[in-house]
């Protein structure tokens, strides 16, 4: 086939074009700015756009298909044109369910740990031989590609969100993926641009669990309230199976599940890790997966990239980075350091980076989320408020909806950069926290004199 792709330097998006070129197909794509690791990773197989920018006439009416990404506005030319040729235009969820028509579709849904959650299932399929499609939003050890798609695999595995998924149809990405077997791991509101209310937001996991077929399965985490009234309120027919967070205990640093009288030493650690770990069991079992297996591959499991992952340490100080954004997923990384590094003292630097975050209304949702942090910082660059057109927003108010009084609010790199430099790192964890880069601060070096400081 010949596929084109409109703003392919996404993570998916530039992930499903190597997928598809290695697979043979012709693939050719636009973007108006491509950054690393998608840059070198186009490069290196062949299919960077020589220019950056939108490009009309790469649109013509030998294209089997266009396949538009998130970040392409419903103006863009690219997009005008594929329409005025009648092309068959898709959303990158969208064509994944059209090749996966014929797959058992099991979709990873909820505000948070969906990556996790996602990359534990696969872990365990992969370590089992197991024959399976995916898309994960992460990369993860042992697997070239986010996205794998064949002709062979009977199940794929989604990690299936609730933002919109282009700019065409703005349907949450889970919807269309029409899941067989559907999953929700835990709901606190987020996408505030989209879903304007809680409510709002809540309503589009009614709609995912509404549409299980009658034969599939809804697995659930049923310690958390909004879940189970959205499962308990369905109109699926089909059968629900709740989970919960699992027996565990902490010993000299390792957390090991508890079962049965025997002990699993892991690799993860947190109670939010733990409950995904138990989710992703529950997936496993469907896919034929016996309790032996699963908990023989998930000691080896050590997490999705960005998703606490440790980048260095020592004996005095331990650094880890997380994606960590959104007020629930704050708090769950913070907690779970407390707990596995009791005695240790925390250092929690945390970007407002996303819409949501840096929208005045929504900051409110982020109240006393740094509680168990020894030091609380939060940074936020104001000229990303003023690209994404939200209100202005002062340090004061700020540290008042954060409602810590010793948070400490910065603006500018060279800001946190200094401020870390003077902390004492001596017995110490440093949580850095974002969706974004803390305005390009510079982390290598950053870990380096971090190390250094504590040798």
């Amino acid at each position: 086939m010949y596929i084109h792709f409109i703003a392919m330097g996404g993570a998916v998006m530039h992930n499903l074009a190597l997928a598809l070129h290695t697979q043979g197909h012709k693939v050719t794509g636009s973007d108006d700015e491509v950054f690393d690791p998608a840059l070198s990773r186009l490069k290196k197989a062949g299919i960077l756009p020589d220019n950056f920018g939108w490009f009309p006439e790469k649109i013509n009416a030998e294209l089997d298909a266009v396949i538009l990404g998130m970040h392409a506005h419903a103006d863009n030319p690219e997009l005008a044109k594929a329409k005025s040729l009648g092309l068959k235009i898709y959303s990158f969820p969208e064509y994944i369910y059209e090749q996966s028509k014929n797959k058992k579709r099991l979709v990873i849904g909820g505000s948070h740990g969906k990556t996790t959650i996602t990359s534990m299932i696969m872990h365990v399929l992969k370590a089992t031989g197991k024959d399976f499609d995916y898309m994960v939003g992460s990369k993860l050890e042992g697997f070239e590609l986010m996205v794998k798609l064949t002709d062979s695999a009977p199940v794929i595995i989604l990690e299936g969100d609730e933002y919109p998924d282009s700019a065409l149809n703005k349907t949450p990405k889970f919807l269309l993926y029409k899941p067989d077997i559907a999953f929700i791991s835990g709901i606190a509101w987020d996408h505030i641009n989209v879903f304007p209310t809680f409510e709002n937001y809540c309503e589009q996991f009614q709609f995912f669990l509404d549409m299980v077929p009658a034969d599939g399965k809804i697995i659930y985490n049923i310690e958390d309230a909004k879940v189970k009234k959205v499962a308990d309120k369905t109109s699926a027919t089909s059968e629900k199976i709740p989970y919960q967070t699992p027996e565990y205990v902490i010993e000299n640093g390792t957390t090991y599940y508890l079962h049965n009288g025997n002990k699993t030493s892991l690799q993860v650690f947190g109670k939010h890790n733990l409950s995904n770990m138990a989710g992703a069991y529950e997936v496993c079992k469907q896919l034929g997966i016996t309790e032996t297996e699963f908990f023989s591959a998930i000691k080896t499991f050590k997490g999705a990239a960005n998703r606490l992952e440790k980048i260095a340490s020592n004996n005095q100080v331990t650094v880890f980075k997380d994606f960590a954004h959104s007020p629930s997923k704050l708090k769950a990384t913070i907690s779970a350091v407390k707990e596995q590094f009791d005695g240790r003292k925390i250092i929690a630097c945390m970007e407002l980076h996303t819409y949501s975050s840096l929208n005045k209304e929504f900051i409110a949702e982020y109240k006393n989320c740094m509680d168990g942090a020894d030091v609380k910082v939060v940074f936020f660059n104001p000229h990303t408020i003023e690209l994404k057109r939200l209100e202005k927003i002062t340090n004061e108010e700020v540290k008042k909806l954060f409602a810590h009084d010793d948070l400490v609010v910065l603006n500018i790199k060279d800001e946190i950069e200094n401020f870390l430099h003077q902390q004492n790192f001596t017995n110490s964890v440093l949580l850095l926290m974002s969706s974004g880069t803390f305005d390009g601060m510079n982390l290598p070096d950053m870990i380096q004199f971090v190390l250094k400081k504590t040798a």
